[in-house]
C-alpha cells in the first residue's frame, strides 16, 4: 500500500501514515532497516510487531532522502540519531503514523475503534471527562481521550504520569477531524496548554500535539 496519508501542517509539521497490507518480507524489501536493528526486530515473537516496526522503518524511507538511524532514550522517546528532527511512532496492527517537525516537540497516537476502550474511563480519565461522555459515541469519545492523552504523554516525556490527574482534555464532541484543548500539570503543579488535532479514518482515530 505504501503511504496512506501525509499531511503537511501549517506549523510546519508533517504527519504521515503507511497502511500495512505487505507480507513481513516485503516490508524488510521496502524498509531498508540498518543490520544492528534488525536483527532486534528479527528477535520479536510476534509477526505483527515485527511487521509494525518494519513499516515505521518504511514509512521513514519514504519521508527522508538519506537513511535515518532511529533510537531511543532511556524512557523509550525516539529520537533520529543523525537528524535534528523530532519524531513520535505510533502504530496498529494495521496502520503506522510518525509526526515530525524540526524544531518543535511533537506525540502522535493512533487507535482502532473496534477496541473497547471502557477500562479506559476509569484508569485515564478525570470525573468532569466523565461527565462530558456521550453515551451515544461513547466508545469513540473514549478513543479519542485516551489518543490525546497519549500524545500529551508522548510530548512531554515524563514518568509516571497520571492521566487522570494530571492530563485534562476539555469537552468535546466526536467529529470526523476536530481540535482539542488540553492542560498538562506536572508534578510540581505548573499548567501547560496544548492544542490538538484529530482525524478518524477507517474506523481508527489518530491524534497529534505539537509544541
Amino acid at each position: 500500500m505504501a503511504l496512506y496519508l501525509k499531511k503537511e501542517l501549517d506549523n510546519e509539521a508533517t504527519v504521515a501514515v503507511w497502511k500495512i497490507e505487505e507480507t513481513e518480507q516485503q516490508l524488510v524489501e521496502l524498509s531498508s532497516t540498518p543490520s544492528d536493528e534488525m536483527e532486534e526486530i528479527s528477535f520479536l515473537g510476534s509477526e505483527s510487531l515485527r511487521k509494525q516496526r518494519l513499516a515505521v522503518r518504511a514509512l521513514l524511507n519514504e519521508l527522508f532522502d538519506e537513511k535515518v538511524y532511529l533510537s531511543h532514550h532511556d524512557n523509550g522517546k525516539p529520537y533520529l540519531e543523525n537528524m535534528v528532527t523530532n519524531i513520535s511512532i505510533t502504530h496498529t496492527n494495521k496502520y503506522v503514523a510518525v509526526i515530525l517537525h524540526d524544531e518543535e516537540d511533537v506525540g502522535i497516537d493512533i487507535e482502532s475503534l473496534d477496541r473497547d476502550f471502557s477500562a479506559v474511563e476509569k484508569k485515564a480519565l478525570s470525573e468532569d471527562e466523565i461527565d462530558d461522555l456521550d453515551d451515544d459515541r461513547r466508545n469513540e469519545q473514549l478513543a479519542i481521550y485516551w489518543c490525546a492523552k497519549e500524545a500529551i504523554f508522548k510530548r512531554v516525556s515524563a514518568y509516571n504520569v497520571d492521566f487522570a490527574e494530571q492530563i485534562e482534555v476539555d469537552r468535546f464532541h466526536p467529529r470526523g477531524e476536530g481540535e482539542l484543548d488540553a492542560t498538562f500539570t506536572n508534578k510540581r503543579g505548573f499548567e501547560e496548554e496544548f492544542e490538538l488535532q484529530y482525524i478518524t479514518f477507517d474506523r481508527h482515530v489518530l491524534v497529534w500535539v505539537v509544541g
